[in-house]
Protein backbone atom coordinates (compact mmCIF):
# COMPACT_ATOMS: atom_id res chain seq x y z
CA UNK A 1 0.00 0.00 0.00
CA UNK A 2 1.14 3.72 -1.17
CA UNK A 3 3.90 2.20 -3.07
CA UNK A 4 6.84 5.04 -3.34
CA UNK A 5 4.59 7.68 -0.30
CA UNK A 6 6.20 9.13 2.55
CA UNK A 7 5.07 8.48 5.87
CA UNK A 8 5.19 11.82 7.95
CA UNK A 9 3.75 13.46 11.33
CA UNK A 10 3.30 16.87 11.45
CA UNK A 11 2.90 19.39 14.61
CA UNK A 12 -0.01 21.48 14.10
CA UNK A 13 -1.67 23.88 16.17
CA UNK A 14 -2.65 21.95 19.36
CA UNK A 15 -2.34 18.51 17.86
CA UNK A 16 -0.35 15.73 15.10
CA UNK A 17 -1.24 15.10 11.57
CA UNK A 18 -0.38 12.04 10.27
CA UNK A 19 -0.11 11.97 6.61
CA UNK A 20 1.35 10.04 3.73
CA UNK A 21 2.79 11.94 0.94
CA UNK A 22 3.75 10.76 -2.84
CA UNK A 23 3.51 11.86 -6.17
CA UNK A 24 4.39 14.67 -8.54
CA UNK A 25 2.10 17.68 -9.40
CA UNK A 26 -0.51 19.95 -8.23
CA UNK A 27 -1.21 19.19 -4.54
CA UNK A 28 -4.48 16.79 -3.58
CA UNK A 29 -6.00 17.08 -0.67
CA UNK A 30 -7.60 13.14 0.26
CA UNK A 31 -9.62 13.18 3.78
CA UNK A 32 -11.02 9.76 5.07
CA UNK A 33 -14.48 9.11 6.40
CA UNK A 34 -15.52 6.85 9.42
CA UNK A 35 -15.03 4.33 10.46
CA UNK A 36 -12.42 4.37 7.90
CA UNK A 37 -8.55 5.98 8.24
CA UNK A 38 -6.51 7.69 5.43
CA UNK A 39 -6.10 3.94 4.30
CA UNK A 40 -9.61 4.42 2.14
CA UNK A 41 -7.24 5.59 -0.17
CA UNK A 42 -4.54 3.26 -0.86
CA UNK A 43 -5.89 2.51 -4.39
CA UNK A 44 -6.85 5.75 -5.40
CA UNK A 45 -4.17 7.78 -3.98
CA UNK A 46 -1.14 5.54 -5.94
CA UNK A 47 -3.41 5.65 -9.16
CA UNK A 48 -3.33 9.88 -9.06
CA UNK A 49 0.58 10.14 -8.14
CA UNK A 50 1.95 10.08 -11.46
CA UNK A 51 -0.42 13.15 -12.01
CA UNK A 52 -0.59 14.43 -8.61
CA UNK A 53 1.05 15.37 -5.19
CA UNK A 54 -0.91 13.04 -3.39
CA UNK A 55 -1.37 14.07 0.74
CA UNK A 56 -3.58 11.48 2.73
CA UNK A 57 -4.30 12.43 5.90
CA UNK A 58 -5.69 11.28 9.35
CA UNK A 59 -8.04 13.69 10.65
CA UNK A 60 -7.59 14.72 13.90
CA UNK A 61 -8.81 12.38 16.75
CA UNK A 62 -8.45 9.11 13.78
CA UNK A 63 -6.20 6.82 13.04
CA UNK A 64 -2.25 7.83 13.88
CA UNK A 65 -3.29 11.78 14.38
CA UNK A 66 -3.10 13.17 17.75
CA UNK A 67 -6.60 13.46 20.04
CA UNK A 68 -6.35 16.64 21.64
CA UNK A 69 -8.63 17.73 24.42
CA UNK A 70 -12.14 18.58 23.89
CA UNK A 71 -14.03 21.35 25.31
CA UNK A 72 -18.07 21.73 26.58
CA UNK A 73 -19.23 22.83 22.98
CA UNK A 74 -16.79 20.25 21.38
CA UNK A 75 -15.25 23.18 19.27
CA UNK A 76 -11.69 21.41 18.93
CA UNK A 77 -13.23 18.69 17.02
CA UNK A 78 -15.69 21.31 15.35
CA UNK A 79 -14.92 20.71 10.88
CA UNK A 80 -13.63 24.26 11.73
CA UNK A 81 -10.83 23.10 13.87
CA UNK A 82 -10.36 20.11 11.67
CA UNK A 83 -10.07 22.18 8.70
CA UNK A 84 -7.81 24.57 10.06
CA UNK A 85 -5.46 21.49 10.58
CA UNK A 86 -5.48 20.67 6.77
CA UNK A 87 -5.02 24.19 6.00
CA UNK A 88 -1.32 24.13 8.72
CA UNK A 89 -0.62 20.67 6.95
CA UNK A 90 -0.14 21.70 3.90
CA UNK A 91 1.27 25.17 4.22
CA UNK A 92 4.19 23.02 6.20
CA UNK A 93 4.24 20.98 3.26
CA UNK A 94 4.70 23.91 0.86
CA UNK A 95 1.38 24.16 -0.70
CA UNK A 96 -0.51 27.38 -0.34
CA UNK A 97 -2.78 26.67 -2.97
CA UNK A 98 -4.62 22.94 -3.55
CA UNK A 99 -7.40 20.68 -4.28
CA UNK A 100 -9.15 18.48 -1.61
CA UNK A 101 -11.46 15.59 -2.10
CA UNK A 102 -13.80 14.49 1.13
CA UNK A 103 -14.94 11.11 1.60
CA UNK A 104 -17.96 11.17 4.63
CA UNK A 105 -16.76 12.80 7.71
CA UNK A 106 -13.88 14.05 5.42
CA UNK A 107 -16.27 16.02 2.99
CA UNK A 108 -17.47 17.52 5.67
CA UNK A 109 -14.35 18.98 6.56
CA UNK A 110 -13.48 19.45 2.78
CA UNK A 111 -16.44 21.84 2.55
CA UNK A 112 -16.11 23.75 5.67
CA UNK A 113 -12.16 24.32 4.77
CA UNK A 114 -13.37 25.88 1.27
CA UNK A 115 -16.08 28.08 3.27
CA UNK A 116 -13.38 29.51 5.48
CA UNK A 117 -9.79 29.32 3.61
CA UNK A 118 -11.60 30.39 -0.22
CA UNK A 119 -7.91 31.12 -0.93
CA UNK A 120 -6.57 28.11 -0.52
CA UNK A 121 -8.66 26.16 -2.29
CA UNK A 122 -8.78 25.98 -6.15
CA UNK A 123 -11.42 22.48 -6.70
CA UNK A 124 -13.55 20.30 -4.02
CA UNK A 125 -14.61 16.81 -4.26
CA UNK A 126 -17.14 15.45 -1.77
CA UNK A 127 -17.92 11.93 -2.10
CA UNK A 128 -21.39 10.65 -0.22
CA UNK A 129 -22.64 13.78 1.44
CA UNK A 130 -24.52 16.70 1.58
CA UNK A 131 -23.82 19.82 3.98
CA UNK A 132 -24.50 18.90 7.59
CA UNK A 133 -26.89 21.19 8.18
CA UNK A 134 -28.80 20.25 5.25
CA UNK A 135 -28.42 16.55 6.39
CA UNK A 136 -29.86 17.41 9.98
CA UNK A 137 -32.77 19.76 8.63
CA UNK A 138 -33.94 16.43 6.52
CA UNK A 139 -33.39 13.70 8.96
CA UNK A 140 -35.87 10.83 9.26
CA UNK A 141 -36.41 7.91 10.03
CA UNK A 142 -34.26 6.72 6.89
CA UNK A 143 -31.16 8.62 8.21
CA UNK A 144 -31.71 7.65 11.81
CA UNK A 145 -31.63 3.39 10.79
CA UNK A 146 -29.35 3.87 8.24
CA UNK A 147 -26.41 5.65 9.25
CA UNK A 148 -26.67 5.60 13.33
CA UNK A 149 -23.88 6.99 14.16
CA UNK A 150 -24.97 10.57 13.58
CA UNK A 151 -27.40 10.15 16.91
CA UNK A 152 -25.80 7.73 18.71
CA UNK A 153 -21.98 8.67 18.99
CA UNK A 154 -23.39 12.33 19.62
CA UNK A 155 -25.20 11.25 22.85
CA UNK A 156 -23.03 12.35 26.27
CA UNK A 157 -20.73 10.73 27.19
CA UNK A 158 -20.14 7.97 27.54
CA UNK A 159 -22.60 6.27 26.62
CA UNK A 160 -21.20 5.35 23.16
CA UNK A 161 -17.37 5.78 24.36
CA UNK A 162 -18.50 2.40 26.31
CA UNK A 163 -20.37 1.20 23.39
CA UNK A 164 -17.36 1.46 20.74
CA UNK A 165 -14.64 0.43 23.20
CA UNK A 166 -16.86 -2.74 24.02
CA UNK A 167 -16.59 -3.86 20.41
CA UNK A 168 -14.85 -2.27 17.99
CA UNK A 169 -15.21 -5.23 15.15
CA UNK A 170 -18.76 -5.11 15.47
CA UNK A 171 -18.81 -1.19 14.81
CA UNK A 172 -16.64 -1.93 11.48
CA UNK A 173 -18.07 -4.82 10.58
CA UNK A 174 -21.91 -3.40 10.32
CA UNK A 175 -20.67 -0.51 9.28
CA UNK A 176 -19.23 -2.52 6.20
CA UNK A 177 -21.62 -4.95 5.63
CA UNK A 178 -24.78 -2.27 6.15
CA UNK A 179 -23.37 0.76 4.18
CA UNK A 180 -21.04 -1.18 1.95
CA UNK A 181 -21.82 -3.07 -1.11
CA UNK A 182 -18.85 -5.76 -1.94
CA UNK A 183 -17.48 -6.65 1.62
CA UNK A 184 -14.35 -8.16 0.09
CA UNK A 185 -13.07 -4.58 -1.18
CA UNK A 186 -11.80 -4.80 2.80
CA UNK A 187 -8.97 -7.27 2.65
CA UNK A 188 -8.16 -8.12 5.90
CA UNK A 189 -5.19 -6.24 6.80
CA UNK A 190 -7.25 -2.91 6.01
CA UNK A 191 -10.45 -4.52 8.21
CA UNK A 192 -7.99 -4.91 11.32
CA UNK A 193 -6.58 -1.36 10.79
CA UNK A 194 -9.71 -0.05 11.20
CA UNK A 195 -10.67 -2.18 13.79
CA UNK A 196 -7.55 -0.98 15.98
CA UNK A 197 -8.27 2.66 15.23
CA UNK A 198 -11.13 1.94 17.34
CA UNK A 199 -9.24 0.21 20.28
CA UNK A 200 -7.28 3.63 21.78
CA UNK A 201 -9.89 5.43 24.02
CA UNK A 202 -8.63 8.84 23.43
CA UNK A 203 -9.42 7.85 19.75
CA UNK A 204 -13.00 6.89 20.31
CA UNK A 205 -13.57 9.39 23.02
CA UNK A 206 -12.15 12.60 19.76
CA UNK A 207 -14.81 10.51 17.39
CA UNK A 208 -17.56 10.77 19.35
CA UNK A 209 -16.49 14.71 19.80
CA UNK A 210 -16.59 15.00 15.85
CA UNK A 211 -20.23 13.75 15.85
CA UNK A 212 -21.24 15.74 18.85
CA UNK A 213 -19.56 18.91 16.93
CA UNK A 214 -21.88 17.79 13.76
CA UNK A 215 -25.18 17.35 15.93
CA UNK A 216 -24.43 21.35 16.98
CA UNK A 217 -21.55 23.68 16.89
CA UNK A 218 -20.72 22.32 12.88
CA UNK A 219 -25.12 23.12 12.05
CA UNK A 220 -23.99 26.66 13.94
CA UNK A 221 -21.47 27.02 11.57
CA UNK A 222 -23.50 26.38 8.25
CA UNK A 223 -26.72 28.20 9.42
CA UNK A 224 -24.37 31.02 9.64
CA UNK A 225 -22.99 30.56 6.21
CA UNK A 226 -26.58 30.08 4.93
CA UNK A 227 -28.33 33.40 6.35
CA UNK A 228 -24.88 35.42 5.32
CA UNK A 229 -24.92 33.66 2.04
CA UNK A 230 -21.73 32.60 2.26
CA UNK A 231 -21.04 30.14 -0.57
CA UNK A 232 -18.14 28.03 -2.03
CA UNK A 233 -16.72 30.08 -4.64
CA UNK A 234 -14.31 27.26 -6.35
CA UNK A 235 -15.66 24.36 -8.87
CA UNK A 236 -17.06 21.58 -6.75
CA UNK A 237 -17.63 17.80 -7.84
CA UNK A 238 -20.13 15.84 -5.67
CA UNK A 239 -20.00 11.66 -6.12
CA UNK A 240 -22.46 9.52 -4.51
CA UNK A 241 -23.61 6.06 -4.21
CA UNK A 242 -25.64 4.92 -6.73
CA UNK A 243 -26.74 1.88 -4.16
CA UNK A 244 -27.02 4.46 -1.15
CA UNK A 245 -29.60 6.98 0.57
CA UNK A 246 -28.36 9.95 -1.63
CA UNK A 247 -28.99 8.54 -5.13
CA UNK A 248 -32.99 8.76 -3.95
CA UNK A 249 -33.85 10.19 -0.86
CA UNK A 250 -33.84 13.89 -2.27
CA UNK A 251 -34.78 12.82 -5.69
CA UNK A 252 -37.69 15.67 -4.71
CA UNK A 253 -35.73 18.32 -4.36
CA UNK A 254 -33.29 17.25 -7.35
CA UNK A 255 -30.80 14.65 -5.64
CA UNK A 256 -27.86 15.95 -4.62
CA UNK A 257 -26.79 18.22 -6.85
CA UNK A 258 -29.24 20.64 -6.56
CA UNK A 259 -28.44 20.62 -2.84
CA UNK A 260 -25.09 21.13 -3.63
CA UNK A 261 -25.60 24.13 -5.51
CA UNK A 262 -27.76 26.24 -2.68
CA UNK A 263 -24.20 26.30 -1.40
CA UNK A 264 -21.67 26.24 -4.12
CA UNK A 265 -21.34 28.32 -7.42
CA UNK A 266 -20.35 25.62 -10.22
CA UNK A 267 -21.55 22.25 -9.49
CA UNK A 268 -21.21 19.05 -11.03
CA UNK A 269 -20.96 15.74 -10.15
CA UNK A 270 -22.57 12.11 -11.07
CA UNK A 271 -23.62 8.61 -8.46
CA UNK A 272 -20.67 5.86 -8.57
CA UNK A 273 -21.35 2.57 -8.90
CA UNK A 274 -21.03 0.73 -5.32
CA UNK A 275 -22.12 1.39 -1.77
CA UNK A 276 -21.39 4.11 0.65
CA UNK A 277 -17.68 3.51 0.74
CA UNK A 278 -17.70 3.25 -3.62
CA UNK A 279 -14.15 4.58 -3.12
CA UNK A 280 -12.51 1.02 -1.92
CA UNK A 281 -15.24 -0.81 -3.36
CA UNK A 282 -14.73 0.99 -6.83
CA UNK A 283 -11.24 3.11 -6.70
CA UNK A 284 -10.78 3.38 -10.69
CA UNK A 285 -14.03 5.01 -11.20
CA UNK A 286 -13.61 7.31 -8.38
CA UNK A 287 -9.91 8.40 -9.45
CA UNK A 288 -10.91 8.86 -12.57
CA UNK A 289 -13.75 11.24 -11.58
CA UNK A 290 -11.47 13.11 -9.42
CA UNK A 291 -8.49 12.77 -12.26
CA UNK A 292 -10.90 13.82 -14.81
CA UNK A 293 -12.19 16.96 -12.78
CA UNK A 294 -9.19 17.90 -11.44
CA UNK A 295 -7.17 18.10 -14.60
CA UNK A 296 -7.73 21.61 -15.75
CA UNK A 297 -6.24 23.37 -12.55
CA UNK A 298 -6.75 27.00 -11.91
CA UNK A 299 -3.71 28.95 -11.14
Amino acid sequence: MFSGFEAKTLQVAGTSIFVRVGGTGPPLLLLHGFPETHLMWRDIATALAPRFTVVAADLRGYGQSGCPASSADHAPYSKRTMAGDMVEVMRVLGFERFMIAGHDRGGRVAYRLALDHPGQVSKIAVLDVIPTAAAWDRADARLAISFWPWSLLAQPEPLPERLLAAAPDVIVDNAIAQWGSAADAFPAEIRAAYIDALRDPDHIHAICEEYRAAAGIDRDHDALDQAESRRIACPLLALWSSEGGLENWYADEGGPLAIWRQWADRVEGSAVKGGHFFPEENPGETAMALSRFSHDVPG
